[in-house]
Formats: structure tokens, C-alpha cells, sequence
């Protein structure tokens, strides 16, 4: 099976590869782009540091995650598909495959799609009043109100209602668990998009999160999220290549929320929801950075870090760019190797 899953995975890579180019001609055609823009934190203040570190990113146009996400998608119906036609086995982990699809599909989409409203309305009604598209609190609740679908979905659905421990074992949470997996999903979808801002930086990240991921789905012969991780792992080679700085294009709210969201599924599929700090170290690093900003403001009233998050900071510091990328990437490469040596630990 490994080298079916690789066949998928070039074939994937192959698809996206041709219709990146033509992708990113349409969307400077239709203005979809990064604006030249004075932004707010969430308390309404002025964020000039970071407005300098990203004047260069306007006209970057900020379409990649909807690519991403559509042929995604549409390759994992088509060899699903195609698996049940040619009756190769489809091995879950539960007991019905079809409502794990589901519900990987339903996370991927409906994340992307509230990133896409954000998008469209940054780009194509921005007003003074909405400095980032949707106001932060209404997308947390939009945000909170998916989560909790589709926490919901794998309690009942599913019948996941455990949380695993490292060396400790394994311990039943019953309906709690509707809400820890909405809290997790919600806030790695938040913590990817705050990652998301420097050029190759999140992709690259999460590139080698999900190759992790993409082991222990195969050892748990879990065809489902196989199939899906090769398909993604695919189309995210592809957009790195055209994201590293300086990047080409970007991922924008519709990728960003999306990955986010979806790698903390994953996660919560594999059984592996404690070991998602682990492996997501570099977004769980990013997001901490961001809200200890936020609560010494709002308590402290002064700044905790000079600013945040995480990767401002080290620009801040006068590091380059592409050396904070790198650097990051390999934070990542060892912390998803403890992370997958944890999960393979009797």
C-alpha cells in the first residue's frame, strides 16, 4: 500500500504543479491580492512593527489555500472513489469510513469557507471599521459553533470519547470530550494563521507535521486519512515551491483557518490529541507568544514581549527572514520526531 499512497501523493503533487502557474495569473487578474493596509490589534491599537516587517508582501496575491483546498477535496472524493469502485479495501480506525470522510471533509471546507468570507471582504469591501475582514470575536464564534459540529460528530459518530496520556494510559471523558476537541480545533486553527506570516513558514511547517501524521496513519493501516494526508501532502510541496520567499503567492485566511483546523483533527483521529503540542510545537509556540501579548495588555497594560508573535520577535531582533524560516522548519523537524517516538513507545 505504501507505494500506492506514494503514487497518490506524485500524482497529487503532479495535478497541482499544473494548475498553480495559471492559478496565480488568474488571480492577479482578478485582484485578489495582499492590500497595502494599516492594521489593528485586537484592542483597536496600532500595530506599526508589524505593518513595516509586511509592506513589502502587498500585491502578494493571497489565493493559495483556495487551490489547495479544492483539488484536495476533489482528488480525495475521486480516489475514494475510486478505491470502492476497483474494491480496494477502505481500513478505518472506526467502525463506518464514510462518516470519517466525512467529517474530514466537512472540516477542511468549512473552515476554508470562513477564510474565505475574511478574505473577500479584506480584499473586496475593506472598510475602517474591520481591519481584518470579520471582527475577531464573530469568527471565534463562528470558529467555536464548527468545532463543536464536529467535536459533536466524533462523540456520536465516531464514538470517540477518550483522551490518551502518554505512559499513563487511556481515560474515557465521556461528552466533555464534544468540547476539548472543539478547544483543540479552534485553537490550532488560530495558532496556524498567526504562523502564517512569513513567506514558506506555516506550509513548511505543517509539510513536515503532516508527513509525521502520515506514518502513523499508515502503521494504524487507516486508509482514509492515508489517502487524505498524501493528497494534502502533495498539494502543499507544490504551493511551497511558489511560497518561499519571496513568495508568489500566499495562503490567506481560506488556507490558513482550514490547515490549522483540520491538522488538529487529524490528530484527534490518530488518538494522538496530546501529542499535537508536541508535534505542532512551532504553531503552539507562536500562539502562546500571541496571547501572553494579549492578556499583559489587557491586565498588565504593558507588552510582555517588545512584540509577538514568535517569528515578529525574531525579525524584530534583526533576523532575516529567510533564516527565521529555516530555523523554524527545523524546530519542527525535531520536535515532530519526538513527538512520533512518544506515539510509538509501549
Amino acid at each position: 500500500m505504501i507505494s500506492l499512497y506514494l503514487g497518490i501523493l506524485l500524482f497529487s503533487f503532479v495535478t497541482n504543479s499544473f494548475l498553480m502557474v495559471p492559478y496565480i495569473d488568474l488571480l492577479y487578474k482578478l485582484k485578489f491580492q495582499r492590500q497595502r493596509q494599516t492594521t489593528k490589534d485586537p484592542f483597536n491599537h496600532l500595530t506599526p512593527i508589524f505593518d513595516f516587517f509586511h509592506k513589502k508582501k502587498a500585491g502578494v496575491p493571497i489565493g493559495g489555500g483556495m487551490l489547495m483546498v479544492s483539488s484536495t477535496l476533489v482528488l480525495f472524493s475521486f480516489f475514494l472513489l475510486l478505491f470502492y469502485f476497483f474494491s480496494v479495501p477502505i481500513i478505518s480506525g472506526f467502525k463506518n469510513a464514510f462518516r470519517e470522510a466525512v467529517i474530514v471533509f466537512f472540516t477542511f471546507f468549512s473552515f476554508a469557507f470562513l477564510g474565505l468570507y475574511d478574505d473577500i471582504k479584506k480584499i473586496y469591501v475593506f472598510s475602517k471599521k474591520s481591519f481584518f475582514g470579520l471582527r475577531l470575536r464573530h469568527k471565534l464564534i463562528l470558529e467555536i459553533f464548527l468545532g463543536l459540529i464536529i467535536g459533536y460528530w466524533l462523540y456520536n459518530w465516531l464514538g470517540i470519547d477518550f483522551i490518551h496520556i502518554p505512559f499513563l494510559g487511556v481515560y474515557k471523558v465521556g461528552f466533555f470530550y464534544v468540547f476539548f476537541a472543539a478547544f483543540v480545533i479552534v485553537a490550532f486553527s488560530n495558532a496556524f494563521n498567526i504562523t502564517d506570516g512569513l513567506d514558506g513558514l506555516s506550509s513548511g511547517v505543517l509539510l513536515i507535521n503532516l508527513l509525521v501524521f502520515w506514518i502513523i496513519s499508515a502503521s494504524l493501516l487507516d486508509t482514509v486519512l492515508s489517502i487524505f494526508l498524501v493528497i494534502w501532502i502533495g498539494a502543499l510541496i507544490t504551493f511551497l515551491y511558489f511560497n518561499v520567499h519571496p513568495a508568489r503567492i500566499h495562503l490567506g485566511d481560506t488556507g490558513s483557518l482550514s490547515f490549522g483546523a483540520t491538522f488538529a483533527l487529524i490528530g484527534l483521529l490518530l488518538g494522538k490529541s496530546l501529542l499535537l503540542p508536541i508535534i505542532g510545537f512551532v504553531f503552539v509556540a507562536e500562539i502562546a507568544t500571541s496571547l501572553l501579548q494579549l492578556l499583559s495588555k489587557k491586565y498588565l497594560k504593558r507588552k510582555f514581549f517588545p512584540v509577538a508573535p514568535l517569528h515578529l520577535y525574531l525579525q524584530l531582533r534583526g533576523w532575516s527572514e529567510p533564516k527565521i524560516v529555516f530555523r523554524l522548519w527545523l524546530t519542527a523537524l525535531i520536535a515532530s520526531l519526538f513527538g512520533l517516538w512518544i506515539a510509538y513507545l509501549k
